[in-house]
């Protein structure tokens, strides 16, 4: 579904990605696990077509898009959940559901988004600015998730919220997967990540240094959060 190749990025002079390879697979969940600026975010902000300075190759379902613009990537099925959930705060819960374009017939309606996260039913008619952290997080996963996406970046997607979103939120991942769209996953909770994810990516200074299995988690999770400085 998504293969990047020798992927290079530079902010002016300073080089933030060295070469990265990675890939994500129908139906495959993939976490990116580094330190704060390991060059996780840059890294999905190429893949999503938002950072331009790049050398390299990223393609998508057998199409290279290294030079396609973020819109046209969007139309052709990535969806992206950002770090800071991007919620429209003038809007109503249910009006930022409205809000994006379907791009596939993959679409949930709003009934099986009301369905999957009971809360955005109870406070459809709130605004963004009203919305818990939890409650923000779930609505930018819901929103991509109306878009029909049949890939989605998500950026820290646990990152500050309680343990039953959190579950929750594994459990939307695993029926995401289920349904044969990929995941890149960029996860700092890296026993969250076990839960949902197939394979493990490593990243430090621009580069990726291992490549897990989730089979192999359990007996390398230490070697991880060491790396992590967990």
């Amino acid at each position: 579904m998504l293969e990047v190749t020798g992927l290079k990025a530079w902010y002016g002079q300073a080089q933030a990605l060295h070469g990265v390879d990675i890939r994500v697979g129908v139906g495959e969940v993939v976490a990116l696990a580094g330190r704060n600026g390991a060059g996780k975010t840059t890294l999905v902000r190429c893949v999503m077509g938002l950072h331009r300075q790049v050398d390299g190759a990223v393609r998508f379902l057998g199409r290279d898009v290294t030079h396609t613009p973020a819109h046209q990537r969007a139309r052709a099925g990535m969806g992206w959940v950002q770090d800071d959930r991007g919620i429209y705060s003038s809007l109503s819960v249910e009006e930022n559901l409205l809000l994006p374009p379907k791009v596939s017939d993959r679409a949930w309606t709003l009934e099986r988004v009301y369905e999957a996260f009971p809360v955005l039913a109870e406070r459809r008619r709130a605004s963004g600015t009203t919305l818990s952290g939890g409650e923000q997080q779930m609505l930018a996963i819901a929103r991509a998730l109306r878009t029909g996406a049949r890939l989605l970046l998500m950026d820290e997607p646990s990152e500050g919220l309680a343990p039953v979103i959190v579950a929750r939120i594994g459990a939307i991942i695993r029926e995401i997967k289920a349904t044969g769209a990929g995941v890149l996953l960029i996860e700092q909770n890296v026993k969250f990540a076990a839960t949902v994810a197939d394979r493990h990516y490593l990243i430090s200074q621009g580069r990726i240094v291992n490549a897990i299995d989730n089979s192999e988690f359990g007996s390398r999770e230490g070697e991880l959060l060491k790396h992590l400085g967990i």
